[in-house]
């Protein structure tokens, strides 16, 4: 039976209820005409940033596509790369841009709703989240599934190539689609970063710090501003980066699924197994959404119960799923295929618990980084860091477990290419829930943006405190979305180089020239390399929210200087110019480090050869994965002891305003250097592999 053909079908029922959950949303009520007015506002806001960027990408992406196509028509690269990469951008930018549409429509909805109870709030909000999850995944299975039937008949039936052949053309192509997606959610996370971070970091230190007003209070300039950029960069940028790590994960199994059954007459089984998983994980994902539900407490144990019922419930569905998908498409024979996709699965939630630990406020290190700032903002900080520090060792050791367990349950002691395509679906199998573990993290932003809403509209305090409650757990989701995102990266990273010594393997004829041993100059100087870049691109966009972010604070203290109504409420601040700075700045800022991904890879491959970007790649995703994990984990933990501190009543206090100032160091941690990390490392390995055969051929160092 070709169980492919489900995989279409299961994007459309996931794009389909993403649609009855948008629908939903949109006929509940705004509320009153000043929480309309702020809501629009902020839609404003968010249209015109996503408008600004989504121009200088396009530049970027049509000079991208002019090379390719000339490196296509010199046939260096296949007939399909040029198109497949600019799809690839164009659907992760299209699901950044739904989820972000539907976020800024319902903010508003869910302060109204909270109006109501907690529990209606939440759903409406985790209803938002939902649609980002649902369209995410819909898309990418929808668009991976129309460019294997058109390549499987191109190849297959206009050009008549045999069946082994057939698959090798297929998965080659759709690797460049995945550089597409890679590139423009890099932009999108690094610019959506730098806007969103800047505003938050300009408007905490000047509200807070210096004029001693509450978070979102409307006398605030950068307030509008700040709640853009949770939409631009938290939703948006969120979107389109894990739209490139689903559709990432799943063309490098499905290449190394090819390259593994290629001599066993089912390289097409194989090839296709991670896309149909991938699609009736899209079904589980719908089943425990409708499981999130909470009762009327604000304890954050509670909320976050909600949705592990439904995250848990959702995984338990895949695992059953999965094996039978297993069974049935490659046989009995090799259920340790099954194994390596129950570790995946098992890995996530494990990743995403000790995530949980070490950032929500229920638990001891959270909890201890809070009484740090009893001393000021210099130990919150270094505890911070320690923290984030000490939270990269077990994640880094359930990776390792998972590798080497999902290789050797696949075969891979007997054969490396069965145990390299069984590290493949592991990182699928991290990701195939995505659909509620997107929605638990999209929803966040909503919560934050509910919360500042209800504050500039003037609604009574327990409003605030269910939307604080909601906006509090988000911090906690957001940051176990990212560790899943981050875990999966490193494995699909991996996959990526196994598929990149593939190419290689196939340009060459064999790889007995290729020395990657440690003795190997080229190989060590590699790996230095490797290992700098992802601290160099790190720098490059902290760099840029300090510079952006130090503008919008001259910005905030002119208005407040200049105009002395503000603070008692007679003259209204210029939310507009706020705006205008951030987009501005993250116009700018974001190109350089955005490119690094690109050029650095091309640099290394043509001075050193195949040796050297081997190494290269290896040294970026050892590094890059535990700094990412590091700083996303201390971002959201400074963030949740300052909520911490804020919900014991200690507003305006000195150790509040110690908190607030690690938050804002936090900020670009968790927010646009952390997230950004993991695009980086996967987008390195894909340039690789799509240049492979012009860099080999025009290499100085052979």
């Amino acid at each position: 039976m070709n169980f492919v053909f489900f995989t279409p079908i299961c994007s459309i029922l996931g794009l389909l209820t993403a649609f009855l959950y948008a629908k939903s949303i949109l006929k509940l009520p705004e509320g009153t005409p000043k929480m309309i007015e702020i809501s629009n506002a902020v839609k404003i806001g968010a249209k015109a940033y996503l408008k600004s960027q989504y121009k200088v990408v396009a530049t970027v992406f049509g000079i991208i596509f002019l090379l390719l196509l000339l490196m296509m028509l010199t046939k260096n690269l296949p007939t399909f790369v040029p198109f497949a990469f600019l799809s690839g951008g164009f659907w992760s930018a299209l699901s950044g841009y739904i989820g972000m549409t539907i976020a800024t429509n319902s903010s508003a909805r869910t302060a109204n709703a909270a109006k109501g109870s907690l529990n209606k709030a939440l759903r409406v909000a985790f209803s938002s989240g939902s649609v980002m999850g649902l369209t995410v995944v819909g898309l990418g299975l929808l668009d991976l599934s129309i460019w294997y039937f058109i390549l499987k008949y191109y190849y297959g039936t206009v050009l008549g190539y045999e069946p082994d052949q057939v698959i090798q053309w297929i998965t080659r192509n759709m690797v460049n689609f995945s550089m597409g997606a890679s590139l423009q959610a890099l932009f999108a996370r690094a610019g959506g970063g730098i806007f969103t971070k800047a505003a938050d970091v300009g408007a905490d230190l000047v509200g807070k710090i210096e004029a001693g007003i509450p978070e979102d209070d409307p006398r605030n300039p950068a307030t509008i501003a700040d709640n853009v950029g949770d939409n631009v960069g938290d939703v948006a940028g969120m979107g389109a980066d894990l739209y490139e790590s689903y559709v990432g994960s799943i063309v490098a199994a499905m290449a190394l699924g090819a390259a593994a059954f290629l001599d066993k007459g089912k390289g097409f089984q194989a090839a296709t197994l991670p896309l149909v998983f991938a699609g009736f994980g899209l079904l589980c994902s719908i089943i425990g959404g409708f499981l999130v539900r909470t009762e009327e407490k604000t304890e954050q144990r509670a909320l976050l119960k909600a949705f592990r019922i439904g995250i848990y419930s959702a995984t338990v569905l895949v695992a059953v799923i999965s094996l039978i998908l297993v069974l049935g498409i490659l046989g009995k024979e090799y259920i340790g295929i099954w194994v390596a996709i129950l570790v995946g699965l098992i890995a996530g939630n494990v990743i995403g618990f000790v995530t949980e630990y070490y950032t929500s406020d229920n638990y001891g290190p959270t909890k201890r980084l809070s009484e740090q700032a009893n001393t000021g903002p210099a130990t919150v900080i270094i505890g911070g860091i320690s923290l984030g520090m000490l939270s990269t060792a077990i994640p880094v050791l359930t990776v390792v477990i998972a590798i080497l367990l999902s290789y050797f349950a696949s075969g891979g002691a007997k054969e490396p290419e069965m145990g390299l395509y069984g590290i493949g679906l592991a990182a699928v199998g991290m990701l195939s829930t995505l659909g509620i573990t997107l929605a638990t993290d999209a929803y966040g932003p909503v919560a934050d943006n509910a919360g500042g809403n209800a504050e500039m509209s003037g609604l009574e305090p327990e409003i605030r405190e269910r939307t604080d409650a909601l906006d509090a757990l988000g911090n906690t989701t957001a940051a176990t979305g990212k560790g899943f995102a981050i875990a999966s990266a490193a494995l699909t990273a991996l996959a990526l180089m196994a598929a990149y010594r593939d190419v290689v393997k196939k340009i060459l004829g064999d790889l007995s020239k290729v020395d990657i041993t440690l003795m190997n100059p080229k190989v060590i100087s590699g790996l230095f390399i490797g290992a700098c870049v992802p601290f160099l691109f790190s720098a490059f966009t902290m760099a840029a929210v300090g510079r952006t972010a130090g503008k919008i604070v001259e910005e905030v203290r002119r208005q407040f200087r200049e105009k002395k109504g503000i603070m008692d409420g007679t003259e209204k601040p210029d939310y507009a110019r706020c705006v205008t700075i951030s987009t501005q700045g993250a116009q700018k800022e974001m190109m350089v480090p955005s490119l690094l991904a690109i050029l650095i890879p091309l640099a290394v491959g043509f001075f050193g050869g195949v040796e050297m970007t081997f190494a290269l790649l290896a040294g970026t995703i050892s590094t890059g994965f535990i700094l990412a994990v590091m700083m996303a984990n201390s971002g959201a933990a400074w963030d949740n002891a300052k909520k911490f501190i804020e919900k014991s009543g200690l507003k305006k206090t000195d150790k509040h305003k110690a908190s607030v100032i690690g938050d804002t160091v936090g900020d670009p941690f968790k927010d646009t250097s952390g997230p950004s990390l993991n695009i980086l490392i996967k987008l390195m390995s894909i340039v690789s592999i799509v240049l492979a055969e012009v860099i080999i051929k025009y290499s100085i160092m052979k």
